[in-house]
């Protein structure tokens, strides 16, 4: 098959964004992977940053997305020690990829949150 844009798209490329959507259409994902590119550092950061999540959601998602690779996980030692949460490469590599979809959006559908 090919696409609009004149690419070819086979069966393996399907599956490959079904898995990408696995990982970014979990509900929280997105709004935590952009409090972590607006500087989030440590758990109230991203609570802060993330309206509407309750702290057991928030801890939950913060491990599942280190499973993923794609946050990083600090234990600081201190007193009291502190843990810090930063994105990695393949979570900036993620979020640059996910752009051009939120442009689409923009530009396509209509803003229902008023």
């Amino acid at each position: 098959m090919t696409s609009a844009s004149g690419t070819s798209v086979d069966e393996d490329d399907c599956h490959r964004i079904l898995r990408a959507i696995a990982i970014v259409g979990v509900r929280w994902t997105g709004p935590i992977l952009l409090a972590g590119a607006r500087g989030a550092r440590r758990f109230k950061e991203y609570r802060a940053l993330v309206p509407g999540i309750s702290d057991p959601q928030l801890t939950l998602r913060l491990k599942q997305l280190q499973e993923r690779g794609l946050i990083v996980r600090t234990v600081v030692p201190s007193t009291p020690v502190q843990i810090t949460y930063a994105l990695t490469a393949d979570a900036r590599e993620l979020i640059a990829a996910l752009r051009p979809l939120a442009d689409w959006s923009e530009r396509n559908l209509p803003n229902n949150d008023a």
